[in-house]
């Protein structure tokens, strides 16, 4: 087994474990993509260390909730990105991120009026970045990696469309 795909082995089975509780996702100099229709928790734990981790929350199948039900993404990133895929009308509140070193939330999308779901991102971020992407920019994310084309070819295979691009078209 390859060092590749154990990890990919230990992110299904973390997401499989924890699908209705908190969901953790550890990248550890490595990328660790979440894409399409893979978990229907609410609650995240994120630690990159040196690397990369994309969550994709797009996806219908998480319920949006009431103001205290929010989409809550604890952070731990020691020099590494978190790239958050949202929908358009989505909020982010990063008032909970502790910074140390250089570092920012990239949001150029942000919806002007609050509404749609609600995300709250709360840790320790240092010398890293989180990034929000949104609409065309989601979809792109989401098209380069891996995943979309193993998700082309069950779509192709399965007669039905693509999720990992668009988790909200319906399938």
């Amino acid at each position: 087994m390859t060092a590749l795909q154990h990890i990919d082995q230990m992110t299904e089975q973390a997401t499989r474990n924890a699908n209705d509780g908190e969901v953790r996702v550890h990248a550890d100099h490595a990328m660790t993509k979440h894409l399409g229709h893979w978990t229907t928790a609410r609650r995240f734990r994120v630690r990159a260390r040196r690397g990369a981790a994309v969550l994709d929350l797009r996806s219908p199948r998480i319920a949006d909730g009431d103001a205290s039900a929010d989409i809550e993404v604890a952070v731990d990133i020691d020099h590494g990105v978190l790239k958050l895929l949202l929908p358009v009308d989505a909020t982010v509140d990063q008032w909970g991120i502790q910074w140390s070193g250089r570092g920012r939330v990239k949001d150029g999308e942000a919806p002007k009026t609050p509404g749609g779901r609600r995300v709250r991102i709360a840790g320790r971020v240092d010398g890293g970045e989180l990034r929000v992407h949104r609409g065309g920019m989601a979809i792109l994310s989401a098209m380069f990696s891996r995943a979309y084309l193993n998700d082309l070819k069950r779509a192709h295979r399965d007669g039905i469309g693509p999720t990992v691009d668009d988790p909200t078209r319906g399938n």
